[in-house]
């Protein structure tokens, strides 16, 4: 995702917890130096609102480098690549993270950043490096899917549904509610995934049949998971009656970490074959400040320590291939085998046609 969005903070802030870190506020991180010695210089990460990282692991780039981060969170991830658009030449940081396969045509084509070939690039598959020039630095991936309430479903004795064609069954009528593909960055995917699966011709239809079997629409993912999905936080929080709505697939792990006691089983599930891959990236801004400093930010950002951090920090997977999952993610994580993907091309030849396409066929 992405998890886009991708939704880390978001679904910490559904369950009604905190989490350590940067979910709140813009955070400067020192390392102790000696007394009197010249305090190190400043590198600045430009992000959306979910970046967060623990303070050992910043620590250590500190500590590797003589450099302090200094996180500027500048909105969702759409909000912060127009601000960044906007500053094109004179931007507010060094390195902007979170720009996601969704977005990153825009990103690209407005000049926002400058190649820069990361040390350990080697150790990401060559399907998750998109720009071929190297602008950008995939940090990580998620799946946009549909999740599943497993009591809702184990009660009616009723399979949950796996695929998108079995979504628009009579079986599952008004039981999936969606987020606004124009307001909300899974309801972005979810489309996509659509639009991947049937093509151009057959997504609408699609859109049309979930339609007439009752699918809701929400404005954000915020309101659909925390208020209509029925299965957040094992059944206890939910004020939803609806046990299928569009979240993530790192989503069951995140319901177990916050659920007091923690339950053996996560309570939600994933519907796999309802999944659209979303990738993260990093890259460095043109008209950086401290251009180096930059560099060396990225290559630490998809380094085994940030890279091993970051599951449980924002709740996403690492890309690289010597990352080792936490033991929640082991044990309660679901691996999409097949999700949709989509060329960044074509996403922006065709997002903002499909968008009002959907709104006509969906909202009236």
């Amino acid at each position: 995702m992405s998890i886009k969005k991708t939704a880390a903070c978001a679904l910490v802030a559904a369950l009604g917890v905190t989490t350590l870190g940067a979910c709140g506020t813009e955070g400067v991180r020192d390392a102790a130096g000696k007394s009197g010695a010249p305090a190190p210089k400043t590198v600045t990460l430009v992000s959306h609102d979910s970046f967060n990282a623990s303070e050992e692991v910043l620590a250590e780039f500190t500590k590797q480098t003589g450099l302090t981060v200094k996180v500027l969170k500048s909105g969702d991830a759409g909000e912060a690549v127009n601000k960044e658009i906007l500053t094109k030449g004179s931007p507010q940081g060094d390195v902007f993270f979170g720009v996601d396969n969704t977005l990153l045509s825009r990103a690209l084509d407005n000049g926002i950043f400058v190649p820069y070939e990361a040390k350990g690039l080697d150790r990401i598959p060559a399907e998750l490096r998109l720009d071929k020039e190297h602008r950008v630095t995939p940090i990580d991936a998620g799946d946009i899917c549909v999740n599943y309430d497993k009591k809702h479903f184990a009660d009616r004795e009723l399979a949950p549904p796996q695929t998108f064609d079995d979504l628009a069954k009579p079986e599952y009528k008004n039981l999936l509610v969606v987020e606004n593909p124009e307001r909300s960055s899974p309801g972005l995917g979810f489309l996509l995934g659509t639009a991947a699966r049937y093509g151009d011709d057959g997504w609408a239809d699609y859109w049309k049949k979930l339609k007439a079997n009752g699918v809701k629409t929400v404005d954000s993912w915020e309101l659909a998971y925390n208020q209509e999905f029925s299965g957040s936080a094992g059944g206890k929080k939910a004020k939803g009656d609806r046990p299928l709505v569009v979240s993530y697939a790192s989503s069951p792990p995140v319901e177990v970490l916050y659920s007091e006691p923690q339950p053996k089983e996560a309570p939600t599930g994933v519907s796999t074959g309802t999944c659209f891959r979303q990738t993260e990236f990093a890259g460095l801004l043109n008209g950086a400040k401290n251009p180096e400093g930059g560099k060396k930010l990225i290559d630490f950002l998809i380094s085994k320590k940030f890279q091993d951090d970051m599951p449980l920090q924002m709740f996403v997977n690492p890309v690289v291939k010597d990352a080792t999952l936490p033991e929640l993610f082991v044990k309660h994580g679901v691996v999409v085998e097949k999700p949709q993907t989509m060329a960044p091309a074509k996403i922006a030849e065709k997002r903002e046609q499909w968008i009002q396409q959907w709104s006509s066929l969906v909202l009236k």
